[in-house]
């Protein structure tokens, strides 16, 4: 399913994500409600009911639920990097479409970027942080 076509008395309210690598472009449109990522309805897109709920936790805060409808391309990362990428983004464009929404989003931890990422691997190491076997003789 295609979103509508953007026209000029069509209110949109884009942001951008981040969650370890995973990149979501958000666009927040009034409307009845739906979550659409890639193209598809969020419940299909995941399929774990506890990133559905991930992702819909910045409307549950403000109490937007049903006002928008969210447009969602993600890359990168995995399900759980996804889902978070998502509800960042969707925390952003909530203080476009009101900075009233800021107290209740940053008291719910939701508009701070999740910093922790993979660790890199050093070398003489088998992965970041293991180490070869090691034999006194």
């Amino acid at each position: 399913m295609t979103p509508p076509a953007p026209t000029a008395e069509l209110e949109q309210y884009p942001a951008t994500g981040r969650r370890k690598t995973a990149v979501a472009r958000v666009r927040l449109v009034p409307g009845s409600g739906r979550v659409i990522i890639n193209g598809r309805e969020v419940s299909e897109y995941f399929g774990r009911p506890v990133l559905e709920h991930l992702v819909r936790e910045p409307l549950r805060v403000t109490e937007t639920e049903g006002r928008f409808d969210v447009y969602a391309n993600v890359t990168g990362g995995g399900c759980t990097g996804q889902a978070g990428a998502v509800r960042h983004g969707i925390a952003r464009a909530l203080l476009e479409v009101d900075q009233s929404y800021r107290q209740p989003l940053k008291q719910a931890g939701l508009l701070t970027r999740d910093a922790r990422m993979k660790e890199r691997r050093k070398y003489g190491l088998k992965k970041a942080r293991k180490a070869p076997q090691f034999s006194k003789r």
